[in-house]
């Protein structure tokens, strides 16, 4: 029977929503004061859930250390302390998506998602800007 597990990371970074091809009016009416540059920045939250059969050997789910050192390796050391306009190509000024939350939620769980150890599967992402700001993924 499978069990989810919930586990929270916390990482801080700064980005900018902008399309240079807009007006700086346009820039402004679609992304208010997300559009002032040179951007600004959060202590995101972000909650990882998996789900699988629990190890009877060991009573977990998933081996935490083992999904810590995935979800830092593939999430946090890309993201912590970084403009995400300029850490990330996929969200580079110009070209790349704007990172909304929305956005970066999906880049995390394409992120984690094929990177799981056998037999757990990635169920949700919860990612918080603020408290009065998340973006959820639910499997």
């Amino acid at each position: 029977m499978p069990v989810r597990l919930e586990r929270r990371y916390r990482f801080s970074a700064a980005h900018l929503y902008r399309r240079p091809e807009w007006s700086e009016e346009e820039n402004t009416r679609r992304f208010g004061k997300c559009a002032i540059e040179p951007g600004h920045g959060h202590n995101y939250r972000l909650w990882v859930m998996v789900s699988g059969d629990v190890d009877p050997r060991t009573g977990f789910v998933v081996d935490l250390g083992e999904l810590d050192a995935l979800v830092q390796r593939q999430v946090v050391e890309p993201l912590d302390h970084r403009h995400l306009n300029h850490a990330l190509p996929e969200f580079r000024l110009g070209d790349g998506a704007i990172p909304s939350s929305e956005n970066l939620v999906e880049w995390i769980r394409r992120r984690l998602a094929e990177e799981l150890p056998e037999g757990v599967e990635l169920v949700g992402l919860r990612l918080e800007e603020d408290e009065d700001l998340a973006c959820e993924w639910w499997a």
